[in-house]
């Protein structure tokens, strides 16, 4: 078997179709109305797979001794659901197969989480009058007994192309040969990537992170499993709104996800409370449910607003975040952290709010300035000199391309610090443990807040604040004893290669020791009056600390040309 298969794979390639690896060791499951021809497309396919084919219909009928419309008068259609998921369960269970399914088979919620996790579906997507003409010359097809063809199947597909349209991959197909269709089929397999996911467990719920291009146009099969209600609100700016809305829309109506839009102004402006207030009127004017979504669309800022809008709006409403910025990728939409910054300081009003999902389209950073792919990097290097010091080596290798825009180097990127992000989440939801723990996120921060404080949200970015703060919370380690000198200059010569700030001087601002200090001092993570800071023993080794003089900290900045 194994021969043949590379055999046939073979002859795939030099037909032009070449398989994604992530086909590998995956059955296929073809899905679609009667007549969209999924036994026939199902056998050719088969054979150019060089796997076996399995018809669920003909299996059915060979475990109940009888035929399909037999079973549907005998015992109904619900019974005949319940044998139909039984008997594709099975299949599924064994070798890799090529499996077509009865019409109804995917309208089963359980039974496309079990495809969904064990195969690669696709739907063999059939206008009405295509389909009528393939139909009407059998008369073995139980739903369409006693009724016009045309009419019953315009009723179905209104029923069931929504949730068709949760299969991996759909393919149109009209009254060509199913040879041709085969090799559409084929085609889109050999240009389909499948979305890479990260799991999140937590201790109050779990969610996907899904990474991948074109996330947005399949925003509705990725979300209807996990949407209690097929309704939601996106909340955006003005200027993603311009470049992304359109393709999250037209993605969630695939799925007959209804939708309504409220779009805010661009930036940090926007993240307070007049504009949380505003916001939250437009949701319950929207006339939202407790089952209906929040979706946000954007970077940060949207995402931590609309949040906060979310958990609070009823009490608290289903929240989905779709992140289009690499800083929103790997730091604020995963955790759960909402808010909104006060004239005191930055997210000092806010709430933990877990999503439902996280969607990061790789696509969206394509459209993004150079200055904000760089900040989003910087919360990228960060992860690994937190706590591994690996990541960090595989940044000093990568980080060139990743700033380049290789898609493929940004998904891994993106992936490898959500899921470092993810484990110190997971053991420290709400930022509770007295030491380390979450706290640990924090690096730079402290130093960072107070800078963007002082100069201005949106003048500078949180990312380039938090690339001079790890700067300097390197170099307060170094004055500290506790980090070798090397290890500083290591995290500061790749910070600057990669265009961010590592020091105070390349801000090229005038800065006050003293304001400086005193916003660290309002910072949200003060614990009983004492300011804290995340500090290092070495890159990929930080630790909490609430035990820094802050003539040590004041010594420092003035060291790197701050006035008193």
């Amino acid at each position: 078997m194994l021969a043949f298969a590379a055999m046939t794979r073979n002859t795939a390639l030099r037909d032009g179709a070449s398989l994604p690896p992530a086909l590998a060791g995956r059955s296929v499951v073809l899905v679609g109305l009667m007549g969209a021809g999924k036994t026939s497309i199902g056998r050719r396919l088969a054979s150019r797979l060089g796997l076996p084919f399995r018809d669920a219909d003909a299996e059915i009928e060979l475990a109940a001794g009888c035929t399909i419309p037999e079973l549907f008068e005998r015992y109904g259609e619900r019974e005949f659901r319940d044998g139909e998921r039984r008997v594709i369960r099975r299949l599924l269970a064994g070798e890799p197969i090529v499996l077509a399914t009865g019409g109804g088979a995917f309208m089963d919620a359980e039974l496309r989480a079990t495809i969904r996790r064990q195969a690669t579906s696709i739907w063999l997507r059939c206008k009405l009058g295509t389909l009528v003409r393939r139909v009407a010359l059998r008369n073995n097809r139980p739903l369409l007994a006693g009724g016009d063809a045309g009419e019953i199947l315009e009723r179905l597909m209104g029923i069931r192309y929504p949730v068709y349209a949760e299969a991996d991959v759909a393919v149109e197909c009209g009254d060509e040969s199913p040879d041709i269709t085969t090799a559409r089929v084929l085609d889109a397999l050999a240009h389909w990537t499948p979305p890479r996911r990260l799991s999140v467990t937590l201790a109050s719920t779990a969610y996907d992170i899904v990474v991948g291009e074109d996330v947005l146009g399949r925003a509705g099969g990725l979300l209807a499993p996990v949407l209690p209600q097929k309704r939601a609100v996106v909340v955006t700016d003005e200027t993603v709104g311009r470049l992304h809305l359109r393709t999250l829309l037209d993605g969630l109506a695939e799925t007959a996800i209804e939708t309504s839009v409220v779009t805010l102004p661009p930036g940090e402006t926007s993240k307070t409370l007049e504009s949380y207030a505003r916001l939250v009127d437009a949701l319950l004017e929207a006339g939202v449910e407790r089952r209906s979504a929040v979706v946000a669309l954007g970077g940060g800022v949207v995402g931590d607003l609309a949040g906060f809008a979310a958990a609070t709006t009823l009490r608290g409403l289903p929240f989905v975040q779709v992140p289009t910025t690499l800083l929103a990728q790997v730091d604020s939409s995963v955790g759960g952290k909402t808010g909104v910054n006060t004239p005191r300081g930055k997210n000092l009003v806010g709430a933990f709010h877990q999503p439902r999902m996280v969607l990061a389209d790789t696509a969206t950073l394509a459209t993004l300035p150079e200055r904000e792919l760089r900040a989003g990097y910087a919360e990228i290097v960060k992860a690994g000199l937190i706590g591994d010091a690996g990541f960090f080596a595989w940044c000093e290798a990568n980080g060139t391309d990743v700033l380049a825009g290789e898609r493929s180097v940004q998904a891994e990127a993106i992936l490898r610090a959500c899921a470092f992000k993810a484990g110190v989440v997971g053991d420290d939801e709400r930022e509770e443990r007295p030491n380390d723990g979450r706290a640990l996120l924090n690096l730079g921060h402290t130093f960072g807040h107070a800078l963007e404080a002082e100069i201005g949200y949106g003048r500078i970015l949180h990312g380039e604040a938090v690339a001079a703060g790890t700067g300097l919370a390197f170099a307060l380690s170094v004055r500290l004893g506790l980090c070798p000198a090397g290890d500083a200059e290591r995290v500061a010569a790749h910070l600057e290669g990669s265009g961010l700030p590592a020091s105070l001087g390349m801000l090229n601002r005038r800065l006050s020791a003293d304001r400086l200090l005193a916003h660290m001092r309002r910072d949200k993570k003060v614990r009983d009056g004492q300011m804290r800071f995340v500090l290092v023993r070495g890159i990929g080794q930080a630790f909490t600390s609430a035990d820094v003089p802050p003539e040590a900290v004041l010594d420092l900045l003035r060291q790197q040309g701050c006035t008193p």
